[in-house]
Formats: C-alpha cells, sequence, structure tokens
C-alpha cells in the first residue's frame, strides 16, 4: 500500500479523511467502493459485511467510523449514506456457515458476497485492513480505512446498522439473551446467560470461549 505522501495529504489536515477515494478515481478507476465488516469477533449473530459506492462528489460531513458515534446517530447516517449511493449490498454468513469454514474464510465469503451484490459493478474496492481473494476486481486493503477512508467508513455504519437490527430481532425470539443490548458481542453479562441458559441458534459454537 502506497504510503500516505503518494496521496498529498497533510497530516494536519482539516478533513479526518485520506483522499485516497478520489486518488483511485484520477488513476481511471470511475466506480470506487468501499467495504468493511461487523460481528467478526461476535460470540453470537452473523458476519455481515457491506459494499458501497458513493455518488461522485457528495458531501458527507462529520461522517465517521460506526464505533465513534451512538446508535441513533448511526441509525440517521445509514438513511443519509443510503440515500447519496450509487449502489449498494450486503454480504452475510450465517453462525453455521462460520462454523464450519472458520472466521477468516468466513470474511472472505462475507466480502465477496457484498462486492458482488453491487450494481453496477466496481472497478475498485477500497476494504478496512483486509483484502479479498479470488475477487473480480483489483482491493486494497487500509490499515484503519474505516476511520480515514470516508467511503470505507460509510460502508462500515451501514453494516453496523444492518447487522444491529438482526440482533434486535434475534432478541425477540430469544429475550433471555439479551441480543439487543450486547448484540451478540462478548461481555460477563453474556457469559453468564450462556451459562445459565446455555447457546442460542444464533451462537457460534465453533468459538472456543463458548
Amino acid at each position: 500500500m502506497e504510503g500516505v505522501a503518494a496521496y498529498g495529504l497533510d497530516l494536519i489536515a482539516m478533513s479526518i479523511f485520506k483522499p485516497i477515494e478520489s486518488y483511485r478515481r484520477r488513476q481511471g478507476y470511475q466506480l470506487v467502493a468501499g467495504l468493511d465488516e461487523v460481528g467478526r469477533g461476535a460470540w453470537a449473530g452473523p458476519l455481515v459485511a457491506a459494499a458501497l459506492i458513493l455518488k461522485p462528489y457528495v458531501k458527507l460531513p462529520d461522517l465517521r467510523d460506526s464505533k465513534q458515534v451512538t446508535p441513533l446517530a448511526r441509525a440517521r447516517w445509514a438513511k443519509r449514506i443510503i440515500s447519496r449511493a450509487i449502489s449498494f449490498s450486503y454480504g452475510l454468513v450465517s453462525e453455521k456457515e462460520i462454523d464450519k469454514v472458520g472466521i477468516s474464510e468466513a470474511n472472505n465469503l462475507a466480502f465477496r458476497r457484498a462486492v458482488s451484490g453491487l450494481k453496477p459493478q466496481p472497478d475498485y474496492v477500497l476494504a478496512d485492513y483486509f483484502s479479498v481473494e479470488n475477487c473480480f476486481c483489483p482491493i486494497e486493503g487500509v490499515r484503519d480505512g474505516d476511520k480515514c477512508v470516508r467511503v470505507i467508513a460509510a460502508a462500515s455504519i451501514i453494516a453496523k446498522v444492518y447487522r444491529d437490527a438482526i440482533l434486535i430481532k434475534a432478541d425477540r425470539r430469544f429475550p433471555g439473551y439479551s441480543f439487543a443490548e450486547h448484540k451478540g458481542y462478548g461481555t460477563a453479562a453474556h457469559r453468564r446467560v450462556i451459562k445459565k441458559l446455555g447457546l442460542s441458534p444464533y451462537h457460534r459454537k465453533s468459538f472456543h470461549c463458548l
């Protein structure tokens, strides 16, 4: 991956985002997608990736990585982002699939499913940290991409909102597990509930911590 200087980035610039997306467009890639996943480290629930192509020159002031904003703000941002997208798509890998293929291959599957669902298809993909094997177009993994690349941050927001909605529905089916509260991630309370009730159909049985 090229260094910061290659993008002409001033580290004291006002924007928190690196201009990698516009740099790739100047190289001739017109449809540049952002790609991110959520739920990789969770004990329960699917792994969800989101791929997104934003309209050129769209403004999203104050956009931040999904982990840096409240659930209410994320939901509002997701609507704004989707309304400014050329295309967006989700790639889901179920708990059973994760147990079968392992989390690394599940990550690849989620990414590939999200990217292949984009219409039109992208010329280039910027992903948060990970690259993707056997993809039809160039993919660049950017370290901390959800914090420093706008289109990846946008993908992280819609992925998080989409996955949270799945876990909120799971909470209605299995109210004793408090899925709506912890979204399937590991907490002391979550561990206590598992010891009391056992694993639900939403839990990843291959995770050693369980």
